[in-house]
């Protein structure tokens, strides 16, 4: 229990690791619902997506995490602004024409990850979240 309070004191103070940590807990929750991972934190010129993975279906799928301590600013999938979809898109783009998967259906999901002070940490899937 000491431990756990421990590690949320540490992740709550530092936001590069509440989003590394938030990546390795989001890619974990959509592996339980049957998705496979590609890549993790694909970058290009263009841009960076958090994962990359595979539906049961087959589709690609292009997944942003937003990891907070809260949302006493507002809701964690508020902060993805058009320009960061125009990003998360032409990276998108990219990393298909780079792996000859063009011809793949794929789509855009949002994963948010809220710790807050107390508790379990607050997951919320938007599959499909936006289409560019």
């Amino acid at each position: 229990m000491l431990g756990l309070l421990l590690k949320r004191q540490k992740l709550l103070a530092d936001r590069k690791l509440l989003g590394q940590w938030g990546e390795k807990r989001c890619e974990k929750y959509l592996k339980g619902k049957g998705l496979k991972k590609l890549a993790r934190n694909f970058s290009c010129k263009t841009g960076e997506i958090d994962l990359v993975m595979v539906d049961s279906d087959g589709s690609i799928v292009f997944v942003e995490v937003k990891a907070r301590a809260d949302e006493s600013f507002g809701p964690a999938e508020s902060v993805i602004t058009p320009a960061k979809k125009n990003r998360l898109f032409r990276t998108a783009r990219y990393f298909l024409a780079t792996n000859n998967i063009e011809n793949r259906p794929y789509r855009f999901d949002v994963v948010t990850i809220v710790l807050g002070q107390t508790g379990q940490p607050t997951i919320k899937h938007y599959k499909n979240a936006f289409v560019p």
